[in-house]
């Protein structure tokens, strides 16, 4: 195998771009499911404990 042949197939490891934009959706996602648990369920039981 040429170093060109490994090149190409260590192109489609994880390290790929598609991978990246993978965990980077998969983060975002978790970001925004987070933050509307917290504005939906937590802000809320804060001000009912706070009554």
């Amino acid at each position: 195998m040429t170093e060109t042949e490994s090149g190409a197939e260590s192109a489609g490891g994880l390290d790929h771009e598609a991978w990246r934009t993978l965990a980077g959706t998969g983060v975002g996602y978790g970001v925004v499911l987070l933050a509307m648990f917290v504005v939906l369920f937590v802000v809320p039981f804060l001000v009912f404990l706070a009554l």
